[in-house]
């Protein structure tokens, strides 16, 4: 006897070391790496950083630019030369040299205000991209806890297979016993043998679903890491006011209503722009000069030097652009004008999405509070057909109906709990509170 235990108890400490070992992933952590390395995120975060390169004062036109300008030149040639006293003289191989530098710094002092609107639409423009990584954030989040709680939800679901196959391997042991005593029929075990091995079938089959969900979470964690982790099963409802607290919440902070906003204030900057056509341009260019030349001996001057500055004002007016600038508002107009269409659309598109969202949000809740009475039930009725069993008051078949019956509500009730998790996800998202919870 004693050494028939021995095996048993090896492999009972073998499976609880396996256990012990598995890595534990929790929320707090999954979030943390998916923040540090989600491949949505670091795009999202560098297309922010080119908006925020776009709105530095360098890319204003509000600075004055200036260039440095140098040359040399080198001539050589022969010459015939008649003076003014009729004496001719012929050099071959004059050389003529000249020297150039010069400092120009040009700087637009009226534009019509352009370079204003232009600033403006470019900070909107920032604004804009803010919100678009906020909304990669958000909905990174949304499938980040999506495929975990569906590992959580899959894993639940495998431990109910679990179990039912446990209690099958149990009526099978019972049923060979009774088999080897002559107290039931072959058919009996037979058929608890196929119950077995449907249920080992349902467990292999979930398991494999589950670990499938994992690899599909390390895609969103931005990570190649072992399927041999579990995570945390627990779910934690949060505080959800009302519906109208919840659709002022959402017509509020909605990062795609709050983009739709900036489109609206973008194209508004841009009819500014386009209006700036019609003002005058006054520029100031000011420019420092050296010049040095070496001249042969036919020329009036040996060599010469100058330097000085120089400063004007130039002004343009366009009086008629042929209608350029007209259409051009005209367009800016139209768009703007679409723009607010599709924000009214957006407003509405997203309230109906609301609306349908809490309902079944509170369905889900009820549902629930249903599937939990169907477990007690469900449990109730296995207990007492389990008895029976024993006794030999119910057929296997009964038996087998109550097990199906109870671990199908525990499946029913699982699912039932992560689908309103799943929900209530969705409405955090949709009042642009997901960001806010704590997991």
């Amino acid at each position: 006897m004693k050494f028939k235990k021995t095996p048993i108890l090896i492999l009972f400490i073998v499976a609880s070391l396996q256990v012990f070992s598995q890595e534990i992933l929790t929320k707090k952590e999954a979030l943390k790496i998916t923040l540090e390395n989600n491949f949505g995120i670091k795009i999202a975060n560098n297309n922010l950083e080119v908006a925020k390169n776009n709105t530095s004062i360098f890319n204003s036109g509000f600075l004055p630019t200036a260039a440095v300008s140098s040359g040399a030149n080198y001539r050589r040639d022969n010459q015939d030369v008649t003076f003014q006293d009729g004496a001719s003289r012929s050099i071959e191989g004059a050389v003529t040299k000249s020297y150039n530098a010069s400092l120009n710094v040009n700087y637009t002092i009226f534009d019509g205000l352009g370079r204003k609107y232009n600033y403006q639409q470019l900070k909107e423009t920032y604004n804009l991209s803010e919100l678009q990584a906020r909304e990669t954030i958000e909905n990174t989040y949304l499938q980040l806890f999506t495929s975990y709680f569906q590992i959580a939800r899959l894993s639940e679901n495998a431990n109910n297979l679990s179990e039912a196959l446990s209690i099958s391997k149990r009526r099978l042991l019972r049923a060979k016993y009774q088999y080897d005593y002559g107290q039931s029929t072959k058919l009996e075990m037979l058929n608890a043998e196929v119950d077995v091995n449907n249920d080992s079938i349902l467990l292999i089959t979930a398991k494999q679903q589950l670990n499938n969900v994992k690899r599909g979470l390390n895609i969103i964690l931005g990570i190649d890491k072992e399927v041999n982790y579990v995570v945390e099963t627990d779910v934690d409802f949060a505080k959800i006011m009302n519906f109208e607290d919840v659709q002022q919440k959402t017509l509020a902070n909605n990062s795609l209503l709050k983009q739709n906003e900036q489109n609206v204030a973008i194209s508004e900057f841009n009819i500014k722009i386009n209006k700036a056509n019609y003002l005058p341009t006054l520029d100031l260019n000011t420019s420092y000069g050296w010049n040095k030349s070496e001249n042969p001996v036919t020329s009036f001057l040996a060599g010469a030097t100058s330097n000085g500055l120089n400063t004007g004002l130039s002004l343009s007016w366009n009086l008629f652009d042929g209608g350029t600038t007209k259409t051009r508002i005209a367009n800016a107009k139209i768009v703007l004008d679409n723009q607010q269409i599709l924000l009214e659309q957006q407003k509405t598109t997203i309230n109906n999405t609301l609306k349908n969202t809490w309902e079944n949000y509170n369905n889900q809740l009820f549902i629930i509070g249903a599937q939990d009475k169907n477990v007690s039930t469900a449990q109730n009725n296995f207990d007492r057909t389990e008895e029976r069993y024993k006794l030999g008051q119910v057929t296997s078949i009964e038996f087998r109906q109550a097990q199906i019956n109870f671990i199908n509500a525990k499946t029913a009730l699982n699912n039932a709990i992560f689908d309103a998790k799943l929900i209530e996800l969705q409405l955090l998202q949709l009042s642009g509170d997901i960001l806010n919870v704590t997991f």
